[in-house]
């Protein structure tokens, strides 16, 4: 079943909450795919409701044009969801419903975790992440919520935005899923053409090199080969590679004894915008 309104999916998880049910939950913005059921499937195997929100949050994207061409698939993603398990419960919410009249963006300060790679290129976007992330989460009242690594970064600003808002729920980091070419699992693959998805596995091909550089070369040096290699590639646009501190997302400028590294990428296949990323240590 799906539920359009905070009062609809409160009422059903308020009904005969036992003293052991464990909420879990799973934000998207819909057009799911495998990625995204590798998450339900894990909210699945730790609680005992779980709950998947499909909405496309207008706050969140810097760009009209992004956002009228994000693919929206409610009744694909319900039926889809279906095959996992016939209990998820389903939040589709209108913007109304979900902000109330006004339908903005809370300023917040994640400690600098929103200035680096993404929110250097994407005003507002984690804003916008953490508006609506706030308003899911006090609408479903999770225990746990579930979030791909893939977005990296945005994991890292969920765990900071639970500490501000001073929110009870657990926030749950999971691996990226690929494609047999080694593509990051999207939504916006779906925009891709054969060939644009054939050649966009040179992202992790990329990524999979900067690694074994890593091991070997100094900061400075992975990076420039690997923008060397974006640059021999007609049919990839690189907008930025990074190597940051994984904890704090600070560009990183040369290697730290017990310091974790991951290296983010951030590239155009025509007008579709990648991102990916790799522990490199």
């Amino acid at each position: 079943m799906i539920h359009y309104t905070q009062d609809s999916i409160r009422d059903t998880l308020s009904v005969k909450p036992s003293k052991t049910q464990s909420v879990g939950f799973v934000p998207t913005m819909g057009a799911l795919h495998r990625g995204h059921l590798s998450l339900v499937e894990k909210a699945l195997s730790e609680n005992t409701v779980v709950v998947v929100s499909i909405f496309v949050n207008p706050t969140q994207f810097d760009n009209a044009g992004d956002l009228n061409k994000y693919p929206r698939t409610l009744e694909d993603d319900a039926t889809l969801l279906q095959t996992v398990s016939k209990k998820i419960l389903i939040y589709a919410p209108s913007a109304e419903d979900l902000y109330g009249n006004k339908v903005i963006s809370k300023k917040y300060r994640f400690g600098g975790l929103e200035h680096a790679m993404e929110g250097k290129y994407r005003n507002g976007h984690f804003d916008g992440v953490g508006t609506v992330l706030n308003l899911l989460f006090r609408a479903i009242k999770p225990n746990k919520a579930y979030f791909g690594e893939k977005d990296f970064q945005q994991l890292q600003i969920v765990k900071k935005l639970v500490s501000i808002e001073k929110l009870p729920v657990q926030i749950v980091g999971c691996p990226i899923l690929r494609a047999p070419n080694g593509l990051a699992m999207s939504s916006r693959n779906q925009r891709l053409t054969k060939t644009q998805f054939e050649g966009a596995a040179e992202i992790y091909n990329i990524l999979k090199q900067a690694k074994e550089d890593f091991k070997t070369l100094s900061i400075a040096k992975v990076k420039a080969l690997a923008e060397a290699r974006f640059s021999r590639h007609d049919f990839l646009a690189l907008e930025y590679f990074e190597i940051a501190n994984a904890a704090d997302l600070k560009t990183a400028q040369r290697k730290r004894k017990g310091n974790n590294y991951r290296a983010f990428v951030a590239a155009y296949a025509g007008e579709i915008r990648l991102i990916d990323n790799v522990s490199l240590n």
